[in-house]
């Protein structure tokens, strides 16, 4: 007797895709040689990644399902900051080690510094040399007590962003038209990073005091600052790198932030965390910060069907491909 499938066609689930949990449909189900698989299809993730999948990888969407998501997402986070600390430790000892055997090389014996003084120099060398000219000697030092720790630092300080989960599936389209696809955005943008964070300071007017309009104007300065600097080195994926060149020289004047468009920033609220948290704010301001972003991510979920569209990719033509390999 054929087993019984869990899971009817349509229903919403949960799928795991790696170490975590995604939310999923099943397309349908299939029983072969008494196992039984599922055809899933990801919400928001482009219909290329659907996959079949044994029944051991989904379970049911519902308050259990969803804490058990909540559960590996936490502790997916901590594992990668414990292995990212984990690493740095490594490298600073790798260092330590490095720096002890060049000292050690670096500091001749009596009798090699005889010899050496009396075949090298043909001047007469100074038995106590100018403290200018004498070699500084690296000792360790004792650690401050009063002083916090880098890994300590690292672990205390963690700035979080919140991306909207609408817009979460924005990024991934985004990336599989660009580094799948081979389809770039047409640029200048129809809505500009510099039109999108003017329309959000415009909307802030009529409805905030002074003082919280002086800080979405700081907020919306600080966002677009941040996006032009960034946008060249960690925001762009390798295939677009022919057509960011192109657009350097055709507009060398001309900010990214008047030329590039919304996807692009909100690529730059995946990399902004870890770029705040080294900015020299204290809690208080560092807390106010984010409320700040955050509220500008819901501007941007609010206005996502006219901001975010797929017709603003097009084909790349052959001669780019060959640019870009």
């Amino acid at each position: 007797m054929a087993p019984k499938t869990k899971f009817a066609d349509g229903e919403r689930i949960l799928c795991f895709h790696g170490p975590l949990l995604y939310e999923a449909k099943c397309v349908r189900a299939e029983v072969k040689d008494k196992n039984v698989k599922y055809l899933v299809h990801y919400n928001g993730w482009n219909k290329n990644w659907d996959e079949w999948v044994p029944e051991s990888r989904v379970l049911k969407c519902n308050e259990a399902g969803l804490q058990k998501q909540k559960e590996l997402e936490r502790a997916h986070a901590k594992n990668k900051k414990l292995n990212r600390l984990k690493l740095k430790a490594e490298k600073e000892k790798e260092k330590d080690l490095k720096e002890d055997k060049r000292e050690r090389a670096s500091t001749p014996t009596s009798e090699k510094s005889d010899k050496s003084s009396s075949s090298k120099h043909k001047a007469p060398i100074e038995l106590e040399p100018a403290p200018a000219l004498e070699p500084p000697k690296k000792k360790r030092t004792k650690p401050d007590s009063t002083v916090e720790s880098e890994e300590s630092f690292l672990a205390k300080i963690e700035v979080r962003i919140r991306i909207p989960e609408e817009l979460k599936p924005w990024l991934v389209d985004d990336w599989d038209m660009i580094t799948r696809q081979k389809q770039l955005v047409s640029l200048p943008c129809r809505m500009t990073v510099d039109g999108i964070l003017d329309d959000f300071f415009k909307s802030k007017i009529g409805k905030s005091s002074s003082a919280n309009k002086d800080a979405a104007l700081e907020v919306t300065q600080g966002i677009r600052e941040y996006f032009n600097v960034m946008l060249g080195t960690q925001l762009l994926y390798k295939f677009e790198r022919p057509q960011y060149a192109e657009i350097l020289v055709n507009h060398p004047d001309k900010p990214m932030s008047q030329i590039y468009g919304a996807i692009h920033l909100l690529r730059l609220f995946v990399k902004l965390p870890s770029m705040i948290a080294y900015t020299p704010l204290d809690e208080k301001s560092l807390h106010l910060l984010v409320t700040h972003l955050q509220d500008f991510l819901k501007y941007i979920h609010r206005h996502a069907s006219n901001l975010f569209t797929l017709s603003d990719y097009a084909v790349a033509p052959p001669d780019y491909h060959r640019k870009a390999i």
